[in-house]
Parts: structure tokens; sequence; C-alpha cells
């Protein structure tokens, strides 16, 4: 059964004192799960169809309209009243999600043009494509999410590797990795991604390769530094002695105390990765056109200066998003200071 030690419990219960940060990591968990639900909150199908005694859960699978005893192959429009006359005329009804949208579906029933301001049909208004804004923002939001997650975690594999490497073994190997470092460092990132914009179509996997081949550079310097301090300790020298081999020496001696810093510099990368994807998508050099997207929502307050609500849905959506990750980062800084 895994028991934490007397160091690690003083750590979580240091970082619950902190009410600011645990709060902060509460929010986010709860924004996460609304996210990642995206599909039962904001959706323009059913979450579940009763029809004839039999269920149907049009968010898990496609049906045909011919099943409702409508004419066509294909897979009905949920919202139009004719699919609504075939169901309930039959005695069946439908339950819909709370934002009965989609992040691409247009709403034709608008009672003024898009950009429509906020209403009880839309909650937070329409896009400059008659979008609902709510919708948009969610799937939007767990794009960026899950971005800035996975592009966190390889930079966290790669950077810690790097710098373990080099801090452990210092000599020509430290040497080399820095100068290497310093050369990669001084690619501009930024140009790369608009110059190869042009020869590949942007995606969700492509960007993310992209920036993790510079995103763990931030780790390595932490993860070094500690390494060096860490190789020349007693207690590593006595391991050494005991014959371990240098895999062993630095997953189990020396590792533990460099993910100290290295944890609470964490949701900083988050932070980072998430603006990074806000800023290309601004520029129309992110995600593919269409796509749920905080940066492109951004750019269309820009152009729609007559609705506001764009901006501001935009901007108080990434300041909560980034204001919790800094308070989680802060609070995992205090936590593992050995100071305190």
């Amino acid at each position: 059964m895994f028991t934490l030690s007397p160091l690690g419990r003083r750590r979580i219960e240091h970082f619950k004192a902190n009410r600011r940060g645990r709060w902060s990591l509460w929010l986010f968990i709860g924004l996460c799960l609304v996210c990642l639900g995206g599909e039962l909150i904001a959706n323009d199908k059913p979450l579940v169809i009763r029809y004839h005694g039999a269920w149907y859960f049009p968010i898990f699978s496609d049906y045909d309209e011919t099943e409702f005893g409508g004419e066509l192959p294909f897979q009905p429009d949920y919202a139009s009243s004719y699919v609504h006359e075939l169901i309930e005329g039959q005695g069946g009804w439908m339950l819909f999600p709370p934002i009965p949208f989609s992040y691409d579906t247009v709403n034709y029933d608008l009672a003024q043009p898009a950009p429509s301001p906020p209403s009880a049909q839309n909650w937070l208004g329409t896009d400059d494509q008659a979008r609902d804004v709510l919708a948009r923002v969610i799937y939007g939001a767990r794009v960026s999410i899950l971005f800035a997650l996975v592009l966190t975690a390889i930079s966290a594999l790669i950077g810690i590797t790097a710098g373990a490497l080099q801090g452990y073994y210092g000599g020509w190997v430290d040497l080399l990795g820095q100068r290497l470092l310093e050369i990669w460092s001084g690619l501009p990132v930024l140009y790369l991604l608009i110059i190869l914009s042009g020869f590949v179509s942007p995606s969700f996997w492509w960007l993310l390769g992209i920036m993790a081949l510079f995103s763990w550079l931030a780790l390595v310097d932490v993860v070094r530094a500690e390494f060096l301090r860490g190789r020349n300790l007693e207690y590593v020298k006595a391991a050494r002695a005991l014959g371990l081999n240098d895999r062993k020496v630095i997953v189990r001696h020396i590792l533990p105390n460099a993910m100290n810093a290295t944890l609470s510099y964490l949701p900083f990368i988050l932070t980072g990765a998430i603006s990074t994807l806000t800023a290309l998508d601004f520029l129309g050099f992110g995600m593919p056109a269409g796509s749920a997207s905080l940066g492109e929502l951004i750019g269309q307050g820009k152009q729609n200066l007559q609705a506001p609500w764009l901006g501001l849905t935009a901007f108080f959506t990434l300041a909560l998003i980034l204001s919790l990750l800094v308070f989680i980062g802060e609070a995992l800084r205090d936590a593992f200071d050995p100071r305190s």
C-alpha cells in the first residue's frame, strides 16, 4: 500500500493551508470536468430519445431519420419542428442538454443579425457566423486545456531527462548540452510556426509536436542545477559506494529532490502553452478554420467592435484559467519551498 512520507504529508498540509491555491485547484478541476463533458452540456443532439418504447442516445450513436418515421436516410436535424413532430407526435420525447447548440451549430432563428447579443436562447450571444458563444467557449477551453496538459507532460519528460543527464554526469556531457541548448533556445519559435504553416495545414497534433520541440527548454536549467548540487551529497556518494548503478542513483536518490522545484514550475508551463495557442489562433496560424478556439473568439471581438460580448467573454475566460493556474503554481512553490 502506498504511504506518504512525513515530508510529503507536511507539503500537502502546507498546500491545503494556502486557501487561494486550494480553492483554485478545486475550481480548475471543476472547469476541466465541465469542458471534458462538453457534449453533455452543449450539443445540438438530444441526450436521450424515447420513441416507440425504445431508447436512443444520439450523442453516442448516429441515427437516420427513417428510424423515427422520416423519409430521408440521413441524420435528422433534431432542432427542426419536423423532427419534433415525428417523435413527439407518436408519444415520444427528447431530452436536450442545457445548451442546445454545439460549437459549430448555426442558429437560423435569431431575432437580429449576427453577431447577436446575449439572450435567453444564447446566454452569451452569438458570433458573426451565428454560432453560440458559450458552446464555443466550452469546447475552445477544452482544446486549450488538453493541449496545455499534453504539452506540459511531454515537456516535463524531455526536460527532466535532459537536465538530469547534464547535471549528473557533468563534464563534456554538460558542456555540450549547454551549447546545444543555447543554439536551440535562440530559434524564433513563433516565426517558425508561421513559416511552417505555409507548407503544412495546422492541426492539434502538428502544433503540439512543434511546440514540444521547444517548450522543454524551460525545465532543463532547473533540473540541471538540482542534480549538480545533489550528486555531491554524502548519501549519493554512499549509494555509489554500495554499488548502485547510475540509473538507480538518479531515479531513487536525486530525482525526488529535483522534482520539488520542477513541480512548482509546471503550472507556469501550462499558462505559457495556453497563451501561445491562443496567440496562434488569434493570428490565424493555429487550429484549423472553424475549430472552437479562444484565440479565434478574440479575433472576432477585434473585428466586431459593435459586439463587445465577444471580446469580453474571451478575456474573462482566459483570465480565469490563467489566474487559477498561477495561484496553483504559487501554492505548489510555497509548499515545496525548503525554508517552509
